[in-house]
């Protein structure tokens, strides 16, 4: 006989076998079931909007016809090879006639892993050593990219913090780290140790932050003053933002990009994409062994994964598309700032409309230290009644997606309005 089991026998379950009851993604205490289109359902069978979507990648919405008409016609020819297999040269092709600063690409299985490759790619092809990062920024889970991604604790830059155990110290005299959206201080940092620098790796979106009018294009001038490779990590805006990315929407292409999420299609692929020259570098025949990257992985490159990414890319192409997210995106914000407005709550929406979050605070969000200063209480309280009446997403951002539907927004313009309302309870 078949047993249904509750969320709660599922959570006692997971704290025999999971450190922390889970997989150290998300709320432990949430077992999502099965999704579809714009919702998702828990072990218990409540039904959510989901603002999560796996943490980006499903743009288009869960199981997609289209995606899963292409998955399933792959996984009867072979699910994975290790060697070259056309449907990954394809997206290959794809991604490099999107992408401005794609000229190769290089497959991985998660956009922390790209990270830590590029860094690793831009001292391979500089030959230096130090990084620079800025505080609060997400590149993964390299010892480089756990060096003040979220501080307690406030020191002097260009100082880093490590926010894991297990790093050993002398990585940290390798990072430097910077405030995001102050242009004096990164033309002062680099005056003084940019002939040192291998790297200035930047979400340009940072978490949910916009760059400064002209930051970026500063980073691209400066970079290119002191022979540095400029990475824009761009897992989570990459076919997002724009097809091109945030490098096509704000007019700065980089050195070297990272991308993940959007281009598997919900399957496990990231990339690394970049300039010929420094791509070279994972070419042993090209630049011999002494100046040679290794890199390989049993799944890079994977046909299901290629075969998801090349149909969610392809109907991403399809007019519309991003005017819709935009749209639905600018909708939501206007919900929710009506609703905390009618209350008279200080707050900031903080982000692009394809990827943004409320920040309780009654000044501008220019960087990691004023999300830090915030009103925390009145944020984790607002998520908390977003999700208790039917918005799943995670405590720090809300995704857009091309699913959602007039029922989804008019459930959203509800819990925008109880969530507002418990704040000002408060």
């Amino acid at each position: 006989m078949l047993t249904t089991l509750s969320q709660a026998d599922w959570i006692e379950r997971a704290k025999s076998v999971l450190p922390g009851g889970g997989l150290g993604n998300f709320d432990p205490s949430k077992f999502i079931r099965e999704g579809k289109g714009s919702r998702v359902w828990d072990e218990d069978g409540k039904e959510y909007v989901d603002f999560l979507i796996g943490s980006g990648p499903m743009l288009l919405g869960h199981g997609h016809p289209e995606v899963m008409e292409a998955v399933a016609e792959q996984l009867p020819k072979g699910m994975t090879f290790f060697t070259n297999n056309a449907r990954a040269v394809e997206l290959a092709e794809e991604i490099c006639s999107a992408v401005p600063c794609a000229d190769q690409i290089r497959y991985v299985s998660s956009g922390g892993e790209a990270d830590m490759y590029a860094i690793r790619l831009a001292r391979a092809y500089t030959g230096r050593d130090r990084i620079v990062k800025f505080e609060g920024g997400y590149h993964g889970m390299s010892a480089e990219a756990q060096m003040s991604l979220a501080p307690a604790r406030m020191v002097n830059f260009p100082q880093a913090v490590p926010d894991s155990a297990g790093i050993p110290e002398s990585v940290r005299a390798e990072m430097l780290i910077a405030p995001f959206n102050d242009p004096d201080y990164i033309r002062s940092l680099l005056a003084e140790h940019g002939e040192q620098v291998a790297a200035i790796i930047v979400e340009p979106l940072q978490r949910i932050i916009p760059p400064a009018p002209g930051f970026l294009q500063l980073l691209r001038e400066e970079a290119d003053k002191y022979g540095i490779v400029l990475i824009f990590d761009e897992v989570v805006t990459g076919f997002r933002f724009a097809y091109g990315g945030a490098q096509e929407l704000y007019g700065v292409t980089p050195d070297i990009a990272t991308l993940g999420k959007i281009i598997g299609g919900g399957f496990p692929l990231a990339a690394i994409a970049g300039k010929a020259d420094i791509m070279a570098h994972f070419d042993k025949g090209a630049v011999g062994s002494e100046r040679w990257l290794m890199q390989l992985g049993t799944l890079s490159g994977n046909p299901v994964a290629a075969v998801a990414g090349l149909k969610t890319m392809e109907v991403l192409r399809r007019e519309g598309q991003y005017d819709k997210l935009r749209a639905n995106g600018r909708r939501l914000m206007e919900m929710a700032g009506a609703a905390l407005d009618a209350h008279g709550i200080a707050h900031r929406i903080v982000g692009d409309p394809t990827l943004f979050e409320i920040v309780f605070a009654d000044t501008d969000i220019r960087d990691y230290r004023d999300v830090f200063r915030s009103d925390g209480e009145r944020t984790g309280r607002f998520n908390a009644m977003l999700m208790q009446n039917g918005m799943f997403k995670s405590p720090a951002k809300t995704y857009p997606s091309l699913a959602l539907t007039e029922a989804d927004f008019e459930l959203c313009e509800r819990a925008y309005a109880k969530a507002a309302e418990a704040v000002a309870g408060m």
